[in-house]
């Protein structure tokens, strides 16, 4: 392990909250309220069986995008006859309605799709994008409020892979990043009109595939304005909401000039830091690091906080809860870490297979919950600063889609059905 600790330096930084309220029971972006994929309140089940499913529904077709909840209804992107489409549900597991689009683009790994990217919501409309290139925004009652396509108007997305990089909110503006093999950006698109508002580019000299990025953005409130992070290409940069101009830029992150080293795993931010996973620790070669989100400009050599070369995640995304951070690794191992320091509060394991982890985990009220690609789910207590596995089952379908909770249930979305799981079946 290697560890670096800096001169602690404090500043605010906090995820922006809308001005539309919304129910709690509401999650209405792939990683939820702070873009931790955590809750605290709520009665969620600690032992998984047949009895434990409330209701399972089937889907059109394959997709691995996550589902979000808008005021008690589900909304999930999955193509239909071959076309790229969004479909709702409501509370129950039934179809509300089916809005579809134009011809989908099917992935090209045994784990993607044309759906890859979860759809996110204001309380108002729902904003999705496909590998196609389609990018809209609909009501919710599905009609359809404006649609244009990326890819015809930018050009081709030259990622290796399918895409992963899901749409994002500011006050006023819908948010997507398109950083590959070409000419990279990060553009704003008006909610209520589609119309673009700004673009800017995003480019950088990096080893090869270094440039191909799967994550998301967050939107933060930095210095007390609404402001963009972005990560990939090597690269955290902070962007202004309202222009798109670069106000920070941190790099630094690979300099021994490894190459084959995509960005897949988004950020998480705990107070003034951001944890970032980059490297390979799906090829042995794992990097955590903590950058201090202060300053202005070029914060490469000041920021770096803390370095790890022993955990990571390639794939799934960090949780945050009550503070730690927990690291679910590509073959199951858990790391529950402290974000100031970056030092291992504790770490164990789940039970080894050849099958490896995708989505990205849940904490809901103390609970840690991990879906292996092939269907294997694990509930982890971790609500007294330790790792108990209380229970696990195997679904009949590969999952790539991340869990999400709802009201005292939670939300599985797997190859061909989505499922509903609570302790007491309604």
């Amino acid at each position: 392990m290697n560890i670096t600790l800096m001169r602690t330096i404090v500043v605010t930084v906090g995820l922006c909250v809308g001005s539309v309220a919304v129910d709690a029971a509401d999650w209405m972006s792939w990683r939820g309220p702070r873009d931790h994929g955590s809750q605290s309140s709520g009665t969620f089940p600690d032992e998984l069986n047949e009895e434990s499913i409330v209701w399972r529904a089937p889907l059109p077709g394959k997709g691995c995008s996550t589902p979000i909840l808008v005021d008690g209804n589900l909304y999930l992107t999955a193509p239909e006859n071959g076309k790229d489409a969004v479909m709702s549900l409501d509370a129950s597991g039934q179809r509300r309605w089916l809005t579809a689009f134009d011809t989908e683009v099917s992935g090209k790994h045994r784990n993607g799709s044309g759906c890859n990217a979860s759809p996110v919501s204001d309380a108002n409309a729902i904003y999705v994008y496909f590998k196609s290139g389609t990018f809209a925004a609909l009501e919710l009652d599905g009609t359809k409020r404006w649609a244009t396509n990326l890819v015809e108007r930018f050009g081709k997305d030259e990622r290796f892979w399918d895409h992963g990089t899901s749409p994002v909110l500011t006050k006023d503006y819908v948010v997507m990043a398109r950083m590959h093999a070409g000419e990279s950006w990060l553009a704003a698109f008006d909610k209520v009109s589609g119309d673009l508002v700004w673009k800017v580019p995003r480019n950088y000299d990096v080893p090869k595939e270094s440039d191909q990025c799967y994550t998301t953005p967050l939107v933060i409130e930095y210095e007390q304005r609404e402001s963009v992070l972005v990560w990939g290409a090597e690269h955290l940069t902070i962007h202004d909401a309202a222009t798109g101009e670069e106000r920070w830029s941190c790099g630094g992150f690979n300099p021994d000039a490894n190459a084959l080293w995509p960005a897949i795993a988004t950020p998480v931010i705990v107070d003034d830091m951001a944890v970032v996973c980059f490297g390979r620790n799906d090829r042995g070669t794992p990097q955590l690091h903590g950058v201090r989100l202060n300053g202005n400009g070029d914060v490469t050599d000041t920021n770096h906080v803390w370095f790890r070369d022993d955990v990571s995640a390639f794939v799934p995304t960090p949780a945050v809860a009550k503070g730690l951070v927990y690291i679910v690794r590509d073959k199951g191992e858990v790391d529950c870490i402290d974000p100031a320091t970056g030092e291992t509060v504790w770490s164990d394991r789940l039970p080894k297979n050849r099958s490896a982890y995708y989505a990205s985990p849940l904490i809901a009220s103390g609970r840690l919950y991990a879906i292996r690609e092939d269907g294997a789910m694990y509930v982890v207590d971790v609500n007294n600063s330790k790792f108990e596995l209380l229970s696990e089952y195997e679904f009949d379908q590969p999952i790539i889609g991340s869990p999400i909770p709802g009201k005292d249930c939670l939300y599985i979305r797997g190859q061909d059905h989505l499922f509903c799981l609570a302790t007491d079946r309604q």
